[in-house]
């Protein structure tokens, strides 16, 4: 497996699908890196607007968005694959900004996608924060998807949920534009069929929390990711989710190579860019 810095510019002045890594860190605070939030953008088809997708928002995400000048007042869709705080953290904090923080009122609609449960969880952080997280000043859609089930996101792009064995509502994500496709493990455990769900995507950000000696069935591990990869064959797997500890003590790459994963692979950072349109 030969690990790579992937760069994500196309053609001068084309607009391509892009992975834009905001936070790939855990439940433990690090310097250098938000919790888990991802950033996918793409261009309209036709009529149809630009879309930018923020998938899960951990703690320190928006000030990551304002450290890479993302226009974090202009997300379209959020996606949210569960309701761990080190995934949803930054949430009160980004509709809070998106009430308050832009310097023109925003009237688009913002569409919310989760796993069942999260219109009951938003309700529950406006009873704790205010009423800006559902009432922020435009619309907010909450659109709620079971394992299996599609959307059709801002811009055109279908996103497909995939159950993951993490908590009782969690899911994986699988966004496919026709010229570009990008999938996103969320936290999972091991699972046959996630490998399959994620074939062929241009960039699949998968979790490998912990060293397969420290293993658990709610989180994955070298030889387990291998197995995922070695079935999702994507272009490219970013690692991320990795606890510090194991990042800091070994060579994460190395290990899912020898654990028999072959393809090209990355460790998550902050910024990192990829290229997730097709050719």
């Amino acid at each position: 497996m030969r690990e790579i810095e992937p760069a994500g510019r196309g053609p001068a002045g084309k607009a391509r699908a892009e992975l834009i890594v905001v936070g790939c860190g855990t439940v433990v605070p690090e310097a250098d890196r938000a919790a888990s939030s991802y950033w996918v953008s793409s261009p309209g088809t036709g009529s149809s607007a630009h879309a930018r997708v923020l998938f899960d928002c951990g703690p320190g995400a928006l000030q990551a968005l304002a450290r890479l000048g993302l226009p974090w007042g202009e997300i379209t869709d959020l996606a949210v694959t569960h309701f761990h705080a080190d995934h949803v953290g930054a949430l009160p904090g980004l509709f809070f900004a998106l009430r308050h923080g832009l310097s023109r009122p925003r009237s688009r609609p913002l569409t919310v996608w989760g796993p069942a449960g999260t219109r009951r969880f938003f309700e529950k952080l406006a009873g704790a924060c205010g009423d800006f997280v559902l009432d922020p000043g435009f619309p907010v859609l909450i659109e709620e998807l079971s394992p299996g089930e599609a959307g059709e996101l801002s811009g055109g792009p279908r996103l497909e949920a995939h159950k993951t064995p993490h908590t009782e509502e969690s899911v994986a994500w699988r966004l496919e534009g026709g010229a570009f496709s990008f999938g996103y493990t969320g936290d999972s455990g091991p699972s046959t069929e996630l490998g399959s769900f994620m074939r062929g995507v241009s960039a699949l950000v998968c979790e490998c929390s912990l060293h397969d000696s420290q293993a658990t069935d709610n989180h994955l591990s070298p030889t387990r990711v291998a197995e995922l990869a070695a079935a999702a064959r994507p272009r490219l797997l970013v690692l991320t989710h990795i606890y510090p500890h194991f990042r800091e003590d070994h060579d994460v790459t190395r290990l899912v190579a020898e654990a028999g994963y072959a393809g090209d692979a990355c460790i998550a950072r902050e910024g990192l860019r990829v290229s997730l349109t097709n050719g």
